[in-house]
């Protein structure tokens, strides 16, 4: 990337882009071990324990949306994130930047859902700030979040996946993605689906209760294909999908068709990406059914031997589809 070059919303995407940004100028700059790692979350040595440690910003457009809001979101999206780590999310810290205009009823809904969406989760908000910009200069509320949680379940991602290993989804794609995008061209779409925006931390504990979770993945910006990708770059194996295998609505299957969009590649705020011993994939399937969260579960495919660092995906009509990163920006600001 060229240090004359300018930002492009496509450097939001979580694709190649994103990529290439973080790679080239935030970890070229503040490289270290830790965020080398680049996971969900730090994770990080404290008094003979550990706790992971996450932040993220949040800038959806609209900000209220069939299925959650800007401040459901938030608290959903840094509860994952701690979640997909192994750890139990105790604390968070929530900063606001509001733009000069914003109804105080709209600040005051967007804050109620956050507190009600925390209280459910079991984490606590415990500090934040406030900082209002003139009209124009941002679209009506960011948020920014950090949380903080202690791992102490029986799931720790470490990363050691070998062929054969089964990929588990919990549900539909797609769904919040394609809500958004309805929302904000005001589509008025017949289709009843919203935002599958959640809290998937007691879903992975449930899981990881019963079958040994060798990874965990939340699906969000760059959708199913960029999570899967990411699993296996620089990796001595590959991955291998079925493309008839993974869940998705008839009803966004069609708006994703009507309007031009690779489901593959629409966010997603509900939805984990697990990869499970094989043996255990039935059992893995069965847990996460009796789950709200996972009744829609479905196994996937596998870690293959076959095309290390790649994603092949066996198409319903009986090809192979390499599955690659979003190039550019498919959906913006869409979490």
């Amino acid at each position: 990337m060229e240090m004359d070059k300018y930002i492009v919303l496509g450097h939001g995407s979580g694709g190649k882009l994103s990529q290439e940004l973080i790679r080239n100028i935030f970890l070229r700059y503040f490289d270290n071990d830790t965020l080398n790692a680049l996971d969900d979350s730090a994770v990080l040595p404290i008094e003979g324990n550990e706790i992971a440690f996450t932040t993220d910003s949040f800038v959806v457009d609209p900000i209220i949306f069939p299925g959650g809001d800007i401040g459901k979101l938030a608290i959903c999206g840094t509860v994952n994130d701690l979640a997909v780590m192994g750890a139990v999310p105790n604390y968070l810290s929530a900063g606001f930047i509001l733009e000069e205009g914003l109804s105080l009823k709209t600040l005051e809904n967007v804050v109620k859902s956050m507190a009600n969406t925390a209280k459910q989760a079991g984490i606590k908000i415990v500090t934040g700030d406030t900082k209002v910009v003139h009209k124009g200069q941002c679209d009506q509320l960011f948020i920014n979040t950090s949380g903080i949680g202690l791992i102490n379940t029986k799931f720790k991602d470490n990363g050691n996946v070998e062929p054969g290993d089964a990929i588990i989804i919990n549900g539909y794609i797609a769904d919040h993605g394609m809500t958004i995008v309805g929302a904000r061209e005001g589509l008025h779409l017949s289709s009843q689906i919203q935002s599958d925006c959640a809290c998937l931390h007691t879903l992975i504990q449930a899981l990881a209760s019963e079958v040994e979770i060798k990874l965990a993945r939340d699906v969000t910006r760059g959708g199913l294909a960029t999570v899967l990708v990411e699993l296996v770059q620089n990796s001595i194996y590959g991955i291998e999908i079925l493309e008839s295998a993974i869940p998705l609505r008839n009803e966004t299957a069609g708006i994703c068709d009507m309007l031009g969009f690779d489901p593959l590649h629409v966010a997603n705020e509900g939805k984990l990406v697990m990869v499970v011993p094989e043996a255990q994939s039935e059992k893995a399937i069965t847990v996460l059914k009796k789950h709200e969260l996972g009744v829609n579960a479905a196994y996937i495919g596998n870690i293959t031997k076959a095309n290390p660092g790649k994603v092949v995906m066996n198409t319903v009509i009986g090809g192979k589809r390499m599955i690659q990163l979003l190039s550019g920006e498919q959906l913006p600001r869409i979490c």
